[in-house]
């Protein structure tokens, strides 16, 4: 008899250091950080695709600005036929032309200049997006945290409230309390499963939130790393900002740009040296060639220079008033995540005290009950009660987390260089670098044909 049990029990140890085995090889083997989620990110937006996009298409426009300082080679191919009178006659020509502007005072150049300081509003932009893509993946994270503490709080107070209808209805068997109370506690049970539906149902949202910012679904979150540091005071942050802020950065650029199209439309009014060279050749071998040098100036246009030149004006003063706008934007969004920093510390801190004093007089009314001087309600409202600060403080903590990168996003700081992630990052000015001459063939060619691979690999 004893060695029968000695064997069956052997056996059951084996199987259950097998589950636990199979367990362990089920479980997930790495935790995802916050860095984690925000290298996915940056890797999976698509909108930071179409914003390199445009970027490139930017870049073009310098070289089609310096494509127009460069000669215009065509040829043409023509072919005649004649009736005069029954006298049938064909002629057959192929010429050669290249012109050129040789001098149009400044305006080409203004139009490069312009083209350049554009390129620069757009890379600012790219890194507006690229901080808007970083900021909502940390929200993302955030959200699926908060939301899986939540549940699972939800389900403790279901376990609780379950062992309190039990309690509850042992009493009642036993005349200590009436019907009212064991539906009160059944009431309560109810409602707290409601209450794990809702979160729940939060926490899908949250995941699927998660998934759109990543291009996966969220598994085995670590906690947050720690709190970033802030600057010393509000005005460092706020000097910080007007100094790097992508928006502040892209705005004085389109002013630059505007004020190049002031000086580009002033130059319209001005004369344009141009030169030309042709070549003809026909059937018979007959030859023409031709050198020709033209100055031209508009004297009169209806209004259209001028009209041109005050909406260039008005541009600009547009533009200046964006960068202002702009630079008070920023200044508003530092001041609103420090402030919101400093209300969610207190707010935690609050919560903390909150949570220790209904902890203790939950425990309290409890022990108050099991006497008979605390109603079932009593502890009921006891329970809620607790249950609602340690709800308010899975939130507190989250907008506390969230307050700190928002500040870095409003600092212009919220970037993969800046956080410091270790991914190879796009390079805005590899793409510019090999298409600003305006390349056709030869070596630049191939530099850009290499580029264009590289950026199809990376997106």
């Amino acid at each position: 008899m004893t060695r029968k049990f000695g064997k069956s029990c052997m056996s059951a140890l084996r199987r259950s250091a097998l589950a636990a085995l199979l367990a362990g090889a089920a479980m997930p083997t790495w935790a995802e950080s916050l860095g984690d989620t925000l290298v996915a990110a940056y890797r999976h937006s698509a909108l930071l695709d179409q914003n390199r996009a445009v970027l490139r298409a930017a870049d073009e426009d310098v070289a089609t600005a310096m494509a127009e300082l460069r000669p215009i080679l065509q040829w043409a191919l023509s072919h005649d036929y004649n009736d005069t009178n029954g006298i049938e006659s064909t002629s057959t020509t192929l010429g050669l032309t290249a012109s050129m502007t040789l001098y149009d005072f400044g305006r080409s150049q203004a139009a490069i200049d312009m083209a350049k300081e554009t390129v620069l509003a757009t890379r600012y932009a790219l890194v507006s997006v690229e901080q808007d893509i970083l900021l909502n993946a940390v929200q993302a994270f955030l959200n699926v945290r908060a939301a899986i503490e939540q549940v699972e709080l939800e389900q403790n107070s279901v376990r609780v409230l379950e062992q309190d209808l039990q309690a509850a209805q042992d009493r009642f068997d036993v005349g200590e309390i009436t019907v009212t109370d064991v539906a009160q506690a059944n009431a309560a049970l109810a409602a707290s499963r409601a209450s794990l539906s809702s979160a729940q149902g939060d926490l899908e949202i949250a995941r699927e939130a998660y998934i759109a910012a990543t291009g996966r679904a969220p598994e085995n979150l670590e906690s947050p790393p720690p709190l970033p540091e802030r600057p010393a005071s509000l005005e460092a942050a706020r000097a910080t900002a007007q100094k790097n802020h992508p928006a502040i950065l892209q705005s004085s650029r389109e002013v630059a740009a505007a004020e190049l199209s002031v000086v580009a439309a002033a130059a319209e009014r001005n004369p344009t040296l141009s030169g030309s060279a042709s070549a003809l050749t026909n059937k018979s071998g007959d030859t023409q060639a031709s050198l020709g040098l033209n100055l031209s100036q508009t004297i009169y246009s209806g209004g259209r220079l001028s009209a041109g030149h005050r909406k260039a004006m008005a541009n600009r003063d547009a533009s200046r008033a964006s960068l202002l706008n702009a630079a008070r934007q920023v200044d508003e969004a530092v001041a609103t995540a420090w402030a919101n920093i400093d209300v969610a510390r207190d707010l935690i801190s609050a919560i903390q005290q909150q949570i220790s004093a209904a902890q203790q007089a939950y425990d309290g009314v409890r022990e108050e009950a099991l006497l008979g001087a605390r109603t079932t309600l009593d502890v009921l409202d006891a329970e809620q009660s607790l249950l609602e600060a340690r709800n308010d403080l899975i939130t507190a903590e989250a907008n506390l987390q969230l307050a700190h990168y928002q500040l870095l996003s409003a600092m212009g700081l919220l970037t993969v260089e800046d956080l410091k992630l270790g991914i190879p990052t796009y390079d805005p000015s590899a793409y510019y670098n090999a298409v600003r001459d305006a390349p056709y063939t030869s070596r630049q060619g191939e530099n850009l044909d290499r580029v264009l691979r590289a950026l199809n690999r990376g997106e």
